[in-house]
């Protein structure tokens, strides 16, 4: 988020709703945000209205840039007290679904219902389809999702060979060459003419099972007939059984990245960046993925506990409840929520729903799938890759940031035992690097070998030239969300209180080095975040800490070069720094000056006989030895 782009105009009924809030009482209740024209724009629950409310109309430095605007928009506000916390939610929903305030939580629930459609052809197909017509086809479902139709319809077709091309049978039987799936054995081919119809109407009536009983029931099946057939010496009928009970077992051992030990659970999880949150939604039933959705909420970043609360609150109003909701992190009100659930699952057997966040194992290998797929989701509306999108979440996330850093500038100092001291700044905008953005310093207030001195003066004159580029919003006047030290524990205590007292929000980090002078950990100040367990913020870290090492080095290099290239020059009598930088522009190296004649030197601007005759005077004094 780029605070100094964006301008809030204080509401100037901030003091007043402050005092009517700090009035309220200490229960339980739903409050009801309204404007001007008393439209409602925002519901919220508490289990304490006084403590919650006036957080609201207090200093907005810690809020997001959604409660901003909502709180700018608010003219007056009215309550609802409640026994509990529990009825305060559950109004709070049935509130919400009956307003759908503009600052609230708003899924939109586009989804239709699809069909797997077995055509009334002489040679039926499988094909999906959005709605049931009166067409003699035979239609099964409905599903909520096309996933899931799109997933039974090519496992049933790949399984059993039946035929995804556009020709018709049995007007084309005969006319031309099969095509690759043939011969890659996906497809029983009747276009060759040498297919028996009842192989076909077989091949269809076991795709039908197959849809309607799933893998399990479909191969104790074909296992049965095929033993018949065995039994009564059909041996080719059972060979083609054997094939299809084959291919489903290898195609449920495909399936196996996407099941789970449990049978019937929903797992979420969401991906932020550029004021977008995506939530991921993976449906298991019978321990198989069986449909998917997303979700893209524009203007929601920030608190992921509560992020996570509002979704919840909101898909369920829409889904049927599983028993099980699995998330990718701690959900607040977790418990109201489990319980609200719970009612609303209603379950035969008294089962309770419970929200769990997984640490390890299958669970959390699934969620990470879940996360990776939001996170590819918010790229591709961004028009970004799912990637680097992944990276910077995971990494606001690591840091325990209220949003992903899109603005990321990092600094390294570069000096040769004290001279020819430097600093590079590079800058990854969206995890990638904004190679117009990266600036180069020469230290000009530190000698010797003080590299905390060195970064002390960067990070001054750096937040110098934000003071006085601000109103710009671009180059030095765009505030960092994060600034990456190349160093550890020192280099942030050395410069933490400069950003204190700048009063600016940029969260400070080290990045620290193992013995091999690879990245290893984030120095936080006191402490240090592993990374061994983020990879995907491992490889962005690693490669800021490369790059920006990679910049301030060559700019030392060719710092240090120079003033040795200089130093030589100014050494004889009658060179300054002018004439020097004179002569390396026309000679363009140091022993071309050497190798000129007095006349050649002498046509150099600033340049008079006397001064030409002495760097000769030097050449001959070098060669000679002296």
């Amino acid at each position: 988020m780029n605070t100094q782009l964006t301008i809030y105009h204080e509401n100037p009924k901030l003091s007043e709703l402050r005092r009517k809030s700090m009035k309220l009482p200490l229960l339980p209740g739903v409050y009801i945000m309204r404007d001007k024209r008393d439209a409602i724009i925002y519901i919220g629950k508490a289990k304490a209205l006084k403590n919650r409310v006036s957080q609201y109309f207090g200093s907005q430095e810690g809020h997001a840039e959604k409660v901003r605007r909502m709180v700018e928009n608010v003219d007056h506000f009215e309550y609802i007290i409640t026994d509990t916390a529990y009825e305060a939610l559950v109004l709070e929903c049935s509130l919400i679904k009956l307003h759908k305030p503009k600052y609230n939580i708003l899924l939109k629930d586009d989804k239709g219902y699809h069909y797997v459609k077995i055509t009334a052809e002489e040679y039926p197909r499988i094909v999906e389809a959005k709605k049931v017509e009166d067409d003699g086809a035979e239609y099964l479902g409905p599903y909520t999702g096309s996933f899931a139709v799109r997933q039974s319809v090519d496992e049933a077709c790949k399984i059993f060979r039946i035929p995804t091309c556009r020709r018709s049978f049995p007007r084309d039987i005969g006319k031309g060459r099969p095509c690759l799936n043939y011969s890659i054995g996906l497809c029983l081919a009747p276009c060759r003419g040498r297919l028996k119809k009842e192989i076909y109407d077989e091949a269809i009536s076991e795709a039908r099972d197959f849809l309607k009983g799933g893998t399990e029931t479909s191969v104790a099946r074909l296992t049965e007939r095929m033993n018949e057939c065995a039994e009564r010496l059909e041996f080719e009928k059972a060979a083609r059984l054997r094939d299809r009970i084959n291919a489903l077992r290898k195609m449920s051992e495909k399936q196996k990245v996407i099941m789970t030990s449990v049978e019937e659970q929903d797992v979420s999880a969401l991906a932020q960046g550029s004021g977008s949150t995506c939530f991921e939604v993976f449906r298991f039933r019978g321990g198989r993925l069986c449909d998917r959705e997303q979700f893209l909420v524009d203007e929601m970043t920030g608190d992921l506990h509560l992020c996570r609360a509002e979704f919840i609150k909101q898909y369920y109003s829409m889904r049927e409840v599983p028993p099980r909701v699995t998330v990718d992190g701690e959900t607040e009100d977790a418990a109201l929520i489990e319980q609200m659930l719970t009612e609303k699952l209603a379950d035969r057997h008294g089962r309770k729903v419970r929200i769990s966040v997984p640490q390890k194992g299958e669970q959390l290998r699934i969620v990470e799938m879940c996360r990776q797929n939001a996170a590819e989701y918010l790229a591709q509306a961004k028009g970004r890759t799912g990637e680097t999108t992944a990276a910077v979440d995971e990494l606001g996330r690591l840091l325990g940031l209220d949003s992903p850093p899109e603005y990321i500038e990092s600094y390294d100092i570069s000096n040769t035992q004290g001279d020819d001291n430097v600093a590079g700044m590079v800058v990854f905008e969206n995890g990638r690097p904004l190679r117009s953005a990266y600036r180069r310093f020469r230290i000009k207030t530190v000698e010797g070998q003080d590299d905390y001195g060195s970064m002390r003066e960067v990070i001054t004159r750096r937040l110098l030239e934000y003071n006085a580029h601000k109103e710009e919003g671009k180059g030095f006047g765009r505030l960092p969300d994060l600034i990456l030290l190349d160093g550890g524990e020192g280099h942030v205590n050395a410069i933490r209180p400069l950003i204190e007292a700048s009063g600016l929000p940029i969260a400070l980090f080290g990045m620290v080095k193992d013995s091999k002078h690879k990245t290893r950990a984030i120095a936080a100040g006191g402490r240090e975040i592993s990374l061994t367990r983020s990879r995907a913020a491992f490889t962005l870290v690693s490669t800021i800490q490369d790059e920006v090492h990679r910049f301030a080095i060559t700019y030392h290099h060719a710092s240090h070069g120079k003033s040795v290239i200089r130093s030589s020059l100014t050494e004889i009598e009658g060179i300054g720094p002018a004439r020097a930088r004179e002569l390396l522009k026309h000679f363009k190296t140091i022993s071309a000056v050497y190798e000129a004649s007095v006349e050649e030197l002498c046509g150099v601007k600033g340049m008079n006989r006397t001064a030409a005759e002495n760097i000769k005077a030097r050449r001959r004094k070098d060669h000679s030895g002296e």
